[in-house]
């Protein structure tokens, strides 16, 4: 075990490495349409479409960090105003959880696991949401977070600051900024109606040295070296130079290359998909062969037990401070969340844990940002570090709506029945990632571009059949017999509309027909019923008729097994009763 352990940490660090990497090709392929939505300034004043703008720009780009320097930009240049700047704030909050959502469909191949990931990243989202519903008509009515940060950037005299230091970028940046390096000035051009920034590539070609002392004679004796001398307001003659800025030509696997900015980033993405796969894969394998037996009882003891009475409560908010910390380490909630993930998947942190950690990292990215913030320049530093504060306070006010008192905590339960929505219909997490992150941003923000009576006429009756919904679901659950008879369950309705089995049939046909083999699409219909009789035994047959009259029986609802071969019948009516599957 101990010759393990250096494995661990390699496939670990090519695993953030891949993430970084996978950052980098999402913003090749999408950094200048990410710099087109945020163009238009008069769409980021209504604040419903300033939140899916946050949505999709930080989707596309996969960089809440990048899409945050992009608000401050327009913010600093007078371009927007920070109150219309704090809903876009909220929608990348919401963007970057998406990361560790897609790394949880990588643990798809083991139902069990896929159910415990799956809900351990989604909680993140879960989150997200609850908070944006009761925080952005707050912050809309009032301008809280507005106001709050207003006042503390000016009731202390800021000054600009060093940077935040690197740490674990210093470890990683060696091997990322040989694979490619990005020129992220030119998404932040285009967002502020730079013209000339749009024809050009976000590949970097040219980098920046330190200031040195340069000689005129240096292009003359040594014109082999591909350098670019520039000076602001200096006249160059034949002696020496005073001192300047050096750019050399980067060293990367994609510079001056002929390829398009979303040529490279297929490249990379596919690359970087890889690798990710590949490591979490090995990962979880080697953290199955490292966590098991007593040693696994005793570190999921460790992390999951509580204090001891009468400080039990404070187990989560030191969780909360472990989250925090990590993530200011590593200096990126995604990482931290991604990497949490698999653990959340094998069983070694429970969602009730994970929790915590999660909120945790959402303060940590924050104090990471307000760092960031305090060494913008002097012309951007109270534009930086307003939007940081808002970032902050959003993220704390969320945490005291839906953390201390336990039955608040309902992203757990979210999560939980998302968990287990996907383990039963594994194509409902590619649907979940579509709907949240770009059909249903996509579609609101056209909505707004339409005007907002059309916003209104169409989302106002969506937003009132959905609450009426949840109502009654809400009642179906804990009182049903204070409804109407009709409406104790949704069986009047179609079975298309409140339930996923016809969709589930649809799909299973589509991969059904596509899984066909050469030689049954060749062979005849007779061949192929005898193949079928003759090379399946009589108690495999009887299983698999059990299991179709299972499934399509009304009077009993088929679960999916987590062991295969192991049947799992549940009486309908009771799904929601705590009652032992027979």
């Amino acid at each position: 075990n101990i010759s393990k352990i250096p494995l661990l940490f390699i496939l670990l660090f090519f695993f953030v490495c891949s993430l970084d990497t996978l950052s980098s090709a999402f913003q090749l392929a999408g950094g200048k349409v990410a710099g087109d939505i945020f163009r238009d300034n008069a769409v980021l004043s209504n604040p419903v479409a300033g939140l899916v703008v946050g949505i999709l720009v930080t989707v596309l780009v996969q960089s809440s960090s990048t899409s945050t320097s992009i608000v401050v930009s327009l913010v600093a240049s007078g371009l927007l105003e920070v109150r219309s700047a704090v809903p876009v704030i909220m929608g990348s909050n919401i963007g970057t959880s998406v990361t560790n959502t897609i790394v949880a469909m990588m643990q798809a191949a083991e139902r069990a696991e896929f159910q415990r990931a799956f809900a351990g990243a989604t909680i993140h989202d879960c989150f997200n949401w609850l908070s944006v519903l009761v925080l952005l008509p707050l912050e809309v009515a009032s301008g809280l977070m507005t106001w709050l940060s207003h006042l503390l950037v000016t009731g202390f005299r800021l000054q600009p600051g060093e940077e935040a230091p690197e740490l674990l970028k210093v470890v990683t940046e060696p091997v990322t900024k040989l694979i490619i390096q990005l020129d992220k000035c030119v998404i932040t051009g285009i967002a502020m109606g730079n013209e000339d920034m749009r024809n050009r590539s976000l590949v970097k070609e040219w980098c920046q040295t330190d200031l040195v002392m340069v000689m005129a004679c240096l292009f003359c004796c040594l014109p082999h070296m591909q350098t670019i001398v520039s000076h602001a307001g200096a006249k160059y003659s034949s002696s020496v130079l005073p001192v300047t800025t050096v750019f050399l030509i980067c060293r990367h696997l994609f510079v001056s290359t002929e390829l398009s900015d979303l040529s490279v980033g297929l490249i990379l993405l596919a690359g970087s998909l890889a690798v990710l796969c590949t490591c979490l894969l090995l990962l979880v394998k080697l953290l199955n062969s490292l966590l098991k037996g007593q040693v696994a009882k005793v570190i999921h003891k460790v992390i999951n037990t509580d204090l001891p009475h009468p400080f039990g409560w404070l187990s989560g908010y030191m969780a909360m401070f472990v989250g925090a910390g990590v993530t200011f380490v590593v200096q990126s909630s995604s990482v931290f969340t991604s990497a949490m993930t698999p653990l959340v998947g094998i069983g070694v942190i429970s969602l009730e844990r994970a929790y915590p950690l999660t909120l945790g990292s959402n303060i940590g990215t924050t104090a990471t940002a307000l760092l960031a913030a305090l060494a913008s320049p002097g012309n951007k530093l109270a534009a930086a570090i307003q939007i940081a504060l808002c970032h902050l306070f959003f993220n704390v006010f969320g945490i005291l709506l839906w953390y201390p008192l336990p039955f608040m905590r309902l992203p757990i339960r979210m999560s939980r029945v998302l968990g287990e929505r996907t383990a039963k219909y594994r194509w409902f997490a590619v649907l979940y990632l579509l709907l949240c992150f770009l059909l249903l941003p996509s579609l609101v923000l056209g909505l707004s571009l339409a005007g907002w009576r059309v916003m209104a006429g169409v989302g106002a009756p969506f937003l009132g059949v959905t609450v009426f919904i949840a109502m009654v679901n809400v009642m179906q659950a804990h009182s049903p017999s204070h409804l109407p008879a009709k409406l104790q369950t949704w069986d009047f309705l179609p079975q298309w509309m409140h339930s996923l089995k016809p969709l589930d049939r649809l799909i299973t046909k589509a991969t059904d027909c596509c899984s066909v083999t050469p030689e049954a699409e060749q062979g005849g219909g007779e061949e192929h019923i005898s193949t079928q009789t003759t090379s399946g035994s009589p108690k495999k047959e009887s299983t698999q008729r059990k299991a179709e009259l299972a499934y399509d029986n009304p009077v009993l609802d088929y679960l999916d097994e987590i062991r295969p071969g192991v049947r799992v019948l549940k009486l309908k009516g009771l799904e929601r009763c705590n009652s032992t599957p027979l």
